[in-house]
């Protein structure tokens, strides 16, 4: 009850030595600055787990189906006015390597298509209540 919207916090939460690699948490950084910058919403992740009820998700109206659903969702729901929380989780190593950030070409892909998403929706997109991430 205490929020609309939850996050799961890998930076403030317990992180295994070497679960986020140097281009992880650099562009995780980057990517939460934007949103504190652009849309005035205090993010300390993109976060490993969302909680959030059914109407609430239903209202975001989400349509991106690769790497900018994160931040799509963060915000929608800030544009949105859901109350957010974020809670500390713990993050170990993966076993093997990731299809992201272990190559260069899903370290590239995921981190423009990302920066892309905030800068369009802060740019391009009309704001609630004039038709756009509403």
């Amino acid at each position: 009850g205490r929020a609309d919207f939850v996050m799961g916090s890998r930076i403030q939460g317990q992180r295994e030595a070497g679960s986020m690699p140097p281009q992880s948490l650099f562009g995780n950084r980057l990517a939460c600055w934007l949103l504190r910058r652009l849309f005035k919403v205090s993010y300390s992740d993109l976060g490993p787990f969302r909680a959030i009820d059914y109407h609430h998700l239903c209202r975001l109206e989400m349509s991106d189906t690769d790497f900018g659903w994160t931040v799509e969702m963060q915000i929608k729901a800030a544009r949105h006015g859901f109350a957010a929380l974020d809670v500390p989780v713990s993050y170990a190593r993966r076993i093997g390597t990731s299809k992201i950030s272990g190559t260069l070409k899903g370290t590239v892909l995921a981190s423009t298509t990302i920066l892309g998403v905030i800068l369009r929706a802060a740019f391009l997109e009309p704001k609630r209540g004039d038709g756009g991430l509403a």
